[in-house]
């Protein structure tokens, strides 16, 4: 029965985590090529996902989580952290992919690291919290101060000039897909983890093989229905449905993830970095198109980060609660 739990497990998150987090990553990629086929843009994501998975099995000894699951439990810090592989699995260890996809139906842009890692490893939420707020606070400050800089000369022209010229738009579309690469290949390093917690912390070629054939078919999924509730977030937001803009955005959110990707092993929210980098850039265009933020601009921030808050407290308090049902302790030690 655990057996069971373990799979069932793993296919729920993957299913969850590329339905909500996906999008924060190849959002502004699936908004910007609406006119390509469907199966053209899964083949390209899809091509380097298998890349970046096999790789990090081959070089760290089938740990597809870039050893950001393993760490040594005797000297746990905010460098290194230990995810255990839970053997004997339980039923309630399926509860946080199922919350999470119903709150991705709801169009909530969840943090998968506070809602499925935090089951696992509850000491691991207070340094994930404190990276994930440093990366949304990093990735706002990048985003308004770039646009500020930049914004009365591109999106100012961008807006004014949607109509792209052949050469151009061979040119932006060799950027954009070269910096949504770059992105999708420093987001996979990060969440790998949170759908790879439920298998062992190696697993073998069939493994592998097996799981990564269900991610790929997920990710078709994905880029079938155009994204799904939570591309209304990333169509929101100020002409990011046009190539040269996405291109910006990628670039700018794949250099935050990488830093924080060598900063150390902990786990974080891509989403809180995603919607801190949305935001500043918000707040970079308005102030430097229009020459102010108005109150519009104010609610729609607070409102995204709003969901975002409101994922983490579902998260502690699911952990809460299941900590509850085992132990019948009312106490949890988070820190």
């Amino acid at each position: 029965m655990p057996e069971i739990y373990i799979y069932l497990g793993f296919a729920l998150a993957a299913y969850s985590v590329i339905g909500n987090d996906v999008i924060q990553t190849l959002g502004t990629f699936i908004s910007s090529n609406e006119k390509r086929p469907w199966w053209v843009l899964w083949l390209f994501a899809g091509g380097i996902l298998t890349v970046t998975l096999l790789y990090g099995w081959y070089t760290h000894g089938g740990d597809v989580s870039y050893g950001r699951l393993i760490g040594d439990p005797d000297k746990f810090n905010l460098e290194n952290p230990k995810y255990p592989f839970i053997q004997d699995m339980s039923w309630w260890y399926i509860l946080p992919p199922l919350v999470l996809l119903v709150v991705t139906r709801l169009g909530i842009p969840v943090s998968t690291s506070f809602l499925i890692l935090t089951f696992f490893l509850p000491k691991g939420l207070t340094p994930m919290i404190i990276k994930s707020l440093i990366g949304y606070g990093v990735a706002f400050g990048t985003g308004l101060v770039f646009y500020l800089l930049v914004s009365r000369f591109t999106e100012r022209y961008f807006l004014r000039n949607p109509e792209i010229s052949k050469k151009s738009q061979i040119v932006w579309t060799v950027l954009q897909w070269g910096s949504t690469g770059f992105l999708w290949t420093q987001w996979l390093i990060q969440d790998f983890a949170n759908i790879y917690v439920y298998l062992p912390r190696q697993i073998s070629a069939l493994e592998m093989t097996l799981s990564l054939g269900w991610l790929l078919l997920l990710l078709g999924y994905i880029f079938k229905k155009q994204g799904g509730a939570i591309q209304g977030i990333i169509k929101s937001k100020t002409n990011t449905s046009d190539i040269r803009s996405a291109t910006f955005v990628d670039c700018i959110y794949g250099v935050v993830l990488y830093f924080f990707k060598e900063l150390n092993r902990v786990p974080m929210s891509t989403t809180w970095v995603f919607l801190g980098l949305l935001a500043g850039r918000e707040y970079g265009i308005r102030i430097a198109v229009e020459g102010r933020a108005d109150g519009n601009m104010h609610r729609m921030v607070f409102r995204d980060i709003g969901k975002a808050a409101l994922g983490l407290v579902i998260s502690v308090v699911l952990v809460w609660a299941i900590h509850v049902i085992k132990t019948g302790e009312l106490w949890m030690d988070i820190t």
